[in-house]
């Protein structure tokens, strides 16, 4: 089971859950969301939906960024699971993917999808939607 947990500026802000397989990404989702502006408390990592689960189950989380091709547990089906769990209804959800397809997009707002982020996408992308989503300070 591959689970990261580092801090931000953990400044009271909310708490992030960066769901993918690919390390690389998690790590530049995590860089940005540090330096984005608004505050953010810590960031969980993992690297599918079955570890998210287990993180979900554990820690206060505000926003979930998942990927939806991963091994073990997709996004899809993380996204399912959260749906189904009423306390889980008010985490805020975005997708971040390679597939960007109308059928996945159509699929996205069933599952209570905030926002659909395609790959690749700039630094500036991930500020922005972390702005649009996040408290001012």
């Amino acid at each position: 089971m591959t689970v990261a947990t580092t801090t931000g500026r953990d400044q009271g802000g909310p708490n992030i859950l960066i769901v993918d397989d690919s390390v690389m990404m998690r790590a530049m989702i995590k860089r940005v969301a540090a330096v984005a502006g608004p505050p953010i408390g810590t960031i969980f990592e993992a690297a599918n939906g079955q570890d998210a689960l287990a993180i979900l189950e554990a820690h206060p989380i505000h926003f979930v960024f998942t990927d939806l091709n991963m091994p073990v547990m997709t996004g899809t089906e993380l996204l399912r699971a959260m749906k189904a769990r009423d306390e889980w209804r008010g985490i805020v959800r975005v997708i971040i993917s390679t597939d960007g397809s109308d059928s996945r997009r159509l699929e996205a707002e069933d599952l209570a999808v905030a926002l659909y982020v395609e790959k690749p996408f700039r630094p500036e992308v991930m500020r922005d939607v972390l702005a649009s989503i996040t408290p001012a300070p």
